[in-house]
């Protein structure tokens, strides 16, 4: 007897708990996208109009966090398709979007990653080496950025090629799409690029410049030299890895056993049914990232702040004024 027949004994009536799972899957990916939608599409839109528009100060990660809010926006902006394919469970736009979509998803994710990165590390450098800090020029951030879509663009290439596309009678995308069959060299490969340079890499990282903050920190409290600066950086890595871990940990701890599901490496029934079931799950908590990196531009980002009240009063004074105006007229 193969694995599957154990399972669907296991299961009792294979049919309808398959039926049961998709139905309750899809229900989970409309609400929760429909969760997510308007506020990430206003947050990130606010967020990329202020940081391109008013933020003349180039430094600070600024440009990181135009890339960053860049990377939420094409995420989020692709999220209104998933919501019509999971309402309707019909793909009327055909393979070149479904795999677009598809891929914008794990570009966000790891482009998201990479940038928090960025962002941690350049705090960090700046904070030890102040005097390297004021002959940084922005156009390094900008090449920077390029290297990183291009790097995590090439990078991302296997989700989609590892993905078939739907029969036309069948018209199908996301989750629905079949997998590929790996053979063991490969499957072993791409889960260890996407574990290390995906995940635990930028996660010593991310918790190597945390370390490097505090210590820097605690020596000049010592000292009574403690500044602002050094806490505003400390803050801003600290939210960084708190982003980090909350959205990613789950999916990537999840993306190693769920690959050795679908591979058949993994042939425990109840593994494999716990590893499904969570999948979903974990991806949902990944999209959230596009929600709360606003937070860190906003509260942590004097310049973003400042700029975002001055337009706001400016905007109120305006209206006070034309209702004046408009008052003194009438009289």
């Amino acid at each position: 007897m193969t694995s599957v027949n154990t399972c669907e004994a296991v299961n009792g009536s294979s049919f309808t708990n398959n039926t049961v799972r998709k139905s309750s899957i899809n229900q989970l990916y409309t609400y929760f996208y429909l969760f997510i939608f308007i506020p990430g599409l206003l947050c990130n839109t606010l967020a990329l109009w202020v940081l391109c528009r008013f933020v003349s100060k180039k430094t600070k990660a600024i440009i990181f966090m135009i890339n960053l809010t860049v990377a939420d926006l094409a995420h989020v902006l692709s999220l209104s398709l998933r919501i019509h394919y999971y309402l309707k469970q019909d793909w009327p736009f055909g393979d070149v979007l479904c795999m677009l979509c598809f891929y914008l998803k794990y570009l966000n994710m790891y482009a998201s990653i990479a940038f928090l990165v960025c962002i941690s590390v350049q705090r960090c450098a700046f904070l030890l080496r102040p005097f390297q800090a004021r002959h940084w020029k922005s156009r390094y951030d900008v090449c920077i950025s390029g290297v990183v879509w291009l790097v995590v663009g090439l990078a991302c290439s296997p989700f989609i090629l590892m993905r078939s596309s739907s029969s036309s009678a069948n018209r199908s995308c996301f989750k629905d799409l079949p997998m590929r069959k790996l053979g063991m060299i490969s499957a072993v490969s791409m889960m260890v690029a996407a574990e290390l340079s995906g995940f635990l890499g930028p996660l010593i990282i991310i918790g190597f410049c945390t370390y490097l903050i505090t210590k820097s920190l605690r020596q000049r409290n010592q000292k009574q030299q403690s500044t602002s600066s050094t806490r505003k950086a400390l803050r801003m890595v600290r939210v960084c890895t708190g982003v980090f871990l909350f959205c990613f940990v789950p999916y990537h701890i999840n993306f190693l056993l769920y690959l050795m599901v679908t591979q058949n490496i993994i042939m425990n029934c109840a593994v494999k049914q716990a590893v499904q079931l969570f999948h979903p799950i974990s991806l949902c908590i990944a999209s959230l990232n596009c929600c709360l990196n606003p937070l860190i531009y906003y509260f942590l980002t004097t310049e973003f702040k400042l700029q975002l009240s001055q337009h706001s009063s400016s905007v109120l004074r305006g209206r006070l004024m034309s209702t004046e105006s408009t008052s003194s007229c009438r009289e």
